[in-house]
């Protein structure tokens, strides 16, 4: 797929089976992210039906000025927005809810994966959630630091300062835990 763009554009020329291509291509990452808003799985869900619902029925028009999937994402968390207004509810990320990261490893390596998850996940939800938005769209949802500008309506600038300081936040409640992590 060519980054979504010509799928929507098949699908605005009346091709139905292309917005199921959207949604197969994107509904996970979406979801995920989405999540990181409402800290439940559920409303996450909710939110990303309703972006491909938007794309459904309201058909918005698609500029090329940013990538697709950085327009998609930018459409999502504008719901998302609009969804914390009206609920006045604070965001978290919820990893473990969202995918099932465990491989076939044996069951000691899965358990210390799992426990390093729920101190990750425990001390996420002690960040901002501008913090929690920015890690997980550069690290978990691969975006660049110019797509992330776009999502969350910031200069790369601010995304690049957000970043650290969202890093820095992150090692200071390890460091608390005790816990000390070379990546960050």
């Amino acid at each position: 797929m060519d980054n979504g763009s010509g799928s929507y554009d098949r699908y605005l020329a009346g091709d139905d089976s292309a917005m199921g291509d959207l949604v197969r291509e994107y509904k996970d990452g979406l979801t995920f992210f989405l999540n990181s808003f409402t800290n439940d799985i559920f409303d996450a869900e909710e939110l990303m039906e309703e972006t491909f619902f938007r794309l459904a029925y309201k058909k918005p028009k698609y500029s090329g000025k940013s990538s697709f999937r950085t327009w998609l994402y930018a459409i999502a968390r504008n719901l998302a927005i609009d969804y914390l207004r009206k609920r006045k509810r604070t965001a978290a990320v919820s990893v473990d809810e969202c995918y099932d990261l465990r491989s076939d490893q044996d069951i000691e390596k899965d358990y210390l994966l799992e426990e390093r998850k729920a101190i990750i996940r425990r001390l996420m939800q002690k960040l901002k959630y501008e913090y929690r938005q920015v890690i997980c769209l550069i690290y978990i949802e691969g975006f660049s630091n110019s797509e992330t500008a776009v999502i969350m309506h910031k200069s790369s600038r601010q995304i690049t300062n957000m970043l650290y300081q969202a890093k820095k936040a992150l090692r200071a409640e390890l460091e608390k835990e005790g816990i000390t992590y070379a990546g960050l």
